[in-house]
């Protein structure tokens, strides 16, 4: 294993390329640190650079028989991180958007009365917004909520950790939540329009 430290970059990707876990080893310990303070700068949450970086190395792993590179490795494990965080960045900026949106309809409805939302319209409404989480976190959610599985039952049909598990159900908590909140404001306002 020690060996490995004296290979080129290159010479390490030929050697992931046929499936060598050393030379993943290796990479991992050259460059996690590095990227792992990169994506902490960018998104400045330790918890989700922490995750980022872990699923970049994964599909670094998973992809390497088939990895082409165009540049070195650290340009492109820089680059692929960045990337990782821009798509999470424009996910939730699209979710902000679509509470915005959601928002501004409730104001601008009038004709919609309290008695026309029935039990049944909030859980569908509910439902398609468990359907918009991310695919990871819907999964983890749904797991957790409709098979009744534990964290670490999850953690390991999954093979992830269990405070990744943790982490994933809370955010799919927090998302709901504040879809609900903006539900109830609409009922509140349109409550006030019939009344």
């Amino acid at each position: 294993m020690t060996q490995y430290k004296s290979y080129s970059d290159a010479e390490l990707l030929d050697f992931l390329k046929s499936g060598d876990r050393y030379a993943f080893s290796e990479i991992h310990r050259r460059y996690w640190q590095q990227i792992y303070r990169h994506a902490l700068k960018m998104i400045g949450d330790e918890d989700d650079a922490k995750d980022i970086v872990q699923e970049l190395f994964a599909a670094l792993w998973i992809k390497g028989e088939s990895l082409v590179i165009n540049t070195n490795l650290s340009g492109y494990l820089y680059v692929s991180v960045r990337n990782r965080i821009i798509n999470i960045i424009q996910q939730r900026k699209v979710r902000k958007d679509h509470f915005t949106s959601l928002a501004r309809y409730a104001e601008e409805t009038s004709n919609i009365t309290l008695e026309q939302i029935s039990e049944k319209e909030i859980l569908r409404i509910l439902a398609k917004e468990v359907k918009e989480l991310p695919e990871k976190m819907r999964h983890i959610f749904e797991l957790s909520r409709n098979q009744n599985l534990s964290h670490k039952e999850i953690a390991s049909q999954l093979e992830i950790s269990d405070k990744t598990v943790k982490k994933q159900i809370g955010y799919a908590i927090k998302i709901i939540r504040l879809r609900l909140d903006v539900l109830t404001r609409v009922v509140v306002l349109l409550a006030g329009v019939v009344s």
